[in-house]
């Protein structure tokens, strides 16, 4: 979720002190079930083989695959008996501590909107389908569930220290847009990448990106872009591994020291870069030369 665009301001007529309302399923159209089931066939159709181990089992065991709009009531009801989180509606994105303390208590906010039919390719504000199809089948996993909610612990502290832009970047670069390294090879599992037809593909196919193994402060240093795909991708060894880094991390001296150093631009590649894929920026050379590119 990008959190630097769009948050509202002030707490809407209707919404608890929390920020959450009402899903209110009942007023969904039919229109707005069809354009949940036309997304949701062309991401089933297209993540095998693409899409985590992880985010597929947590797609199957949730029932995600029922005909539209999922119940947020429904949803919570078997993710709390797996991992002990819970979808919440909120009417767009929230103040980043309102955001962080629902994580921090295994509290997911989605936005209770869907996007029309002629948006199914792109969205600036994360809707229904990104938030649930994106993200909440990850939640299913143990391990990632656990990280998440120390991810919203760790927004808080941030808050105090005043170094919310780098940790906006670990979640941009993780949960967002994280690739990780399985036996078969690379697969997606950020929500931004497997909601998205297109970058399901760019991610995985396309030369044009970096893909650089994970270092944390790394990541926490690197710019990246809202609007369109990303030209770095960051890769996980497992989500052990994440979750073990998060945990052990003391981020306070890492601020400290993150706040003395330069940002890195995107698609920089750095000499202690462990690179997997050195990408050839073929795609953003092409948007930047005025070129409409097409995807490999």
């Amino acid at each position: 979720m990008n959190k630097e665009t769009h948050v509202l301001e002030r707490l809407p007529e209707g919404a608890a002190q929390d920020w959450t309302i009402p899903q209110d399923w009942d007023r969904y159209s039919q229109e707005d079930h069809n354009t949940w089931d036309t997304l949701f066939a062309r991401q089933a159709k297209l993540l095998p083989g693409r899409a985590s181990e992880s985010y597929l089992r947590g797609l199957d065991v949730l029932k995600l695959s029922k005909p539209g709009i999922p119940d947020f009531e429904e949803l919570s009801e078997r993710l709390m008996k797996l991992t002990g989180w819970q979808v919440v509606a909120v009417p767009g994105l929230v103040p980043d501590a309102v955001f962080f303390d629902h994580m921090a208590n295994r509290r997911f906010v989605a936005g209770n909107f869907i996007r029309r039919p002629d948006q199914l390719d792109y969205l600036q504000e994360p809707d229904v389908f990104h938030d649930v199809f994106g993200h909440v089948p990850m939640l299913a996993d143990p391990v990632f569930a656990d990280y998440l909610e120390a991810y919203g612990r760790g927004g808080l502290r941030a808050l105090e220290h005043g170094s919310l832009k780098q940790l906006a970047r670990l979640y941009w670069y993780t949960v967002e847009f994280g690739l990780v390294e399985e036996d078969a090879g690379l697969r997606i599992y950020g929500s931004g990448i497997v909601s998205s037809y297109s970058e399901s593909r760019f991610a995985l196919e396309d030369p044009s990106p970096n893909r650089i193994r994970f270092d944390m402060k790394r990541v926490m240093r690197t710019d990246y872009r809202i609007d369109d795909f990303q030209q770095n991708y960051f890769v996980i060894p497992g989500f052990e591994e994440l979750l073990r880094q998060t945990v052990e991390t003391d981020f306070a001296p890492l601020y400290a020291e993150l706040a003395t150093l330069p940002d890195i631009p995107i698609a920089e590649i750095l000499p202690e870069d462990d690179v997997i894929t050195h990408g050839t920026q073929a795609y953003a050379e092409a948007k930047a030369a005025g070129r409409t590119p097409e995807p490999a």
